[in-house]
This record gives structure tokens, C-alpha cells and sequence, in this order.
């Protein structure tokens, strides 16, 4: 079994409009997961450096960082950051720009047995059907393996309809409502997984520091691999 998480931090903003960033990790210290998609972990402008600083996020959790970067003081790809159980083996990394009129971007990482990919898809509709079009066909050109997307998807239908360049191959799942964490309303934030995963329990973790720490509420999911029969 692997627990997996996904959290919009923000850039690691809060509610209170304060930047801490011991907050948002004390959130995904609570969940505990083994692989963790984050949006909008760096800033915008500038530098884009990280808003959680690389040494604090080493002395308080048991993450670390894929290196996917293209900024040395960023940790993301258009803010997509993905964080591993420290000791984990990484096999290959991907960075895939996303069409759209705002810069967008998805991040692809290949562990041995799992594909994990980080989104945060664009306001639009029509652009996000674009996106996920655009992200559908380049899977298709890797390698065959389990595959996992989670993220931000941006998409108030609970089912999922402007997502459908997905239905192939996914089972897209919404872990239940995590946006405006304030009053959470509805689930913008999603998993889709391949059909030799499955979801065996999953949710929107809730407590005082995530109510707090980010417009969104983070997401998480114990995912368990089912080998397909053969053809």
C-alpha cells in the first residue's frame, strides 16, 4: 500500500495571509504519506525561489525533494513539486509544458514500480481539456507503467467531464470537497490512476493548521496495485 498526497500550499500563503511555510509541513507531517504532488510551491516572480526553504523541509519532515527544477532556488516546474519518502529511488524525470494562455506545466517521475505525475491544469475549460489531452498523449509515448496523476485539476464537475481525454486509460476520483478551505465546497483537487491501481481509502485531511495554511485543503489516498489479467 502507498499513501499518497496532494496539496495547492499556496506558496505556502495562508489564510491569515502570513508566508509560513512550518505550517504546511507540519500538514504534510499529519498525513504521512510516501509520495506528495505540490502546487504552487514556488513564488511567481523573481527568482521563483521556493517557498519552503530546502533545509527546513529536510529538519522537519521525512521528504525530499525530486530535483526537476530548472532555477536553483525553485524545487518545482511551473510551481509542481513532487516529494518522496527520503531514500526513495527515482528511475527518470519529465518536465512537459501544457498549452494554454497562462504558463502551465506537468512534472513526470518514474520510480521503479510507480509513474507519478504532478498538475495543476488552467482555469479554462477549454484549456484544461487541452492539457489533459496534451498530457494523455505523452504517457502514451513513454513506457507502459502503473500510473498515477494527481494535482489541482481546477474542475468543479465531480465527475470529471472536461477530463475525459483520461476515460481510457483512468479512474479519475475526487477525495471529497477541499476548496475554499475556509468552507470547503467542492473538489477541485483529484487523483486519476491507472487500472492496475486501485483506491483503497482516501480523504481530505482536515485540522486547524490546514484550515489555516492554504486556500485548499490537501487531499491523500492509499493506493494498492492489482497486476492485470492477461489478454
Amino acid at each position: 500500500m502507498t499513501r499518497v498526497a496532494s496539496y495547492n500550499i499556496r506558496k505556502s500563503v495562508g489564510l491569515d495571509y502570513r508566508r509560513d511555510p512550518s505550517r504546511v509541513l507540519s500538514v504534510l507531517t499529519a498525513i504521512d504519506a510516501d509520495i506528495v504532488a505540490l502546487q504552487e510551491v514556488d513564488r511567481r516572480f523573481g527568482r521563483r525561489a521556493s517557498s519552503i526553504p530546502r533545509q527546513l523541509l529536510a529538519e522537519n519532515t521525512d521528504l525530499e525533494i525530486v530535483e526537476l527544477a530548472q532555477r536553483p532556488e525553485s524545487i518545482g516546474w511551473h510551481g509542481n513539486a513532487i516529494l518522496l519518502r527520503r531514500g526513495s529511488r527515482v528511475d527518470d524525470v519529465h518536465t512537459l509544458a501544457l498549452p494554454g494562455l497562462e504558463p502551465r506545466g506537468a512534472v513526470v517521475v518514474d520510480l521503479p514500480d510507480l509513474r507519478v505525475v504532478g498538475v495543476h491544469l488552467a482555469l479554462l475549460r477549454r484549456a484544461r481539456q487541452a492539457q489533459v489531452a496534451r498530457i494523455a498523449w505523452f504517457l502514451a509515448r513513454l513506457a507502459p507503467k502503473p500510473t498515477l496523476i494527481m494535482g489541482d485539476f481546477n474542475e468543479w464537475s465531480r465527475a470529471g467531464r472536461n477530463l475525459s481525454a483520461l476515460d481510457a486509460q483512468f479512474d479519475l476520483h475526487t477525495p471529497g470537497h477541499s476548496f475554499p478551505s475556509v468552507k470547503p465546497v467542492v473538489g477541485l483537487d483529484k487523483i486519476a490512476v491507472s487500472r492496475e491501481l486501485s483506491f483503497e481509502n482516501s480523504g481530505v485531511h482536515n485540522c486547524e493548521a490546514a484550515r489555516r495554511a492554504s486556500d485548499h485543503m490537501p487531499i491523500w489516498a492509499d493506493i494498492a496495485h492489482h497486476p492485470l489479467a492477461p489478454a
